[in-house]
């Protein structure tokens, strides 16, 4: 099984998302060997930037017209990370909360990826999936919480729907999200330790990551 795990914190060992979704594989490795692991670490992958060379091998990609030097290896490069996701069965993606949204480098890997007929496709009416992934797990880090009658009640989430909603556009038939709120008052990784590793293995028991669907 090949799970592609996107990494969007640039604090390393530090990070507890990285600590969480760390602790999961490491948790399911114990009852399904088989997983090959592609680490995709956005602050550490030199992504493209999304600008006036890329937009342009997109849309001359797109026509089948000739690129240039430049646009050319942007396009590669792009067409790389691409196939990252064509060849994952799993995804699971660490991120915390930037300013109530998702890190500015995980949202430029999704703006260079998610390209028509390649993440998704679209005929004029309608989006539809280029993938058939049966799971995702999204594990959330947020410094606080939402709550109702507050200054960011649940309305105000940026994070969690958009995900939710570009892991099914793109072909993720289930995705199942680890919210853990309030980090900055824990004072430690909620996901180190002993009981850091129960609660990886209860994760793992929920969100069955086994190849047949079974839960693992």
């Amino acid at each position: 099984m090949n799970v592609l795990h996107i990494q969007s914190s640039p604090r390393g060992d530090k990070s507890n998302s990285i600590a969480l979704t760390n602790a999961f594989l490491r948790a399911s490795r114990k009852v399904l060997s088989e997983i090959n692991e592609d680490v995709l670490n956005v602050w550490d992958e030199n992504l493209p930037e999304f600008d006036a060379v890329s937009i342009g091998a997109k849309y001359k990609a797109i026509k089948h017209q000739p690129l240039t030097d430049a646009e050319s290896h942007t396009w590669n490069r792009v067409q790389e990370l691409i196939g990252r996701f064509q060849r994952a069965n799993r995804i699971v993606l660490g991120l915390p909360m930037w300013n109530f949204s998702i890190p500015y480098k995980l949202k430029q890997l999704i703006d260079l990826t998610a390209q028509r007929n390649y993440l998704f496709t679209y005929d004029g009416k309608e989006y539809g999936p280029r993938f058939n992934i049966p799971k995702a797990l999204v594990a959330y880090m947020r410094g606080s919480a939402y709550h109702e009658d507050s200054p960011i009640p649940p309305s105000f989430d940026h994070q969690a729907p958009y995900i939710d909603f570009w892991l099914r556009m793109i072909g993720v038939h289930e995705v199942r999200s680890v919210v853990v709120d309030n980090v900055w008052n824990q004072g430690r990784c909620p996901i180190s330790g002993e009981s850091g590793g129960r609660q990886a293995i209860r994760l793992r028991d929920q969100i069955a990551i086994s190849a047949d669907g079974r839960a693992a």
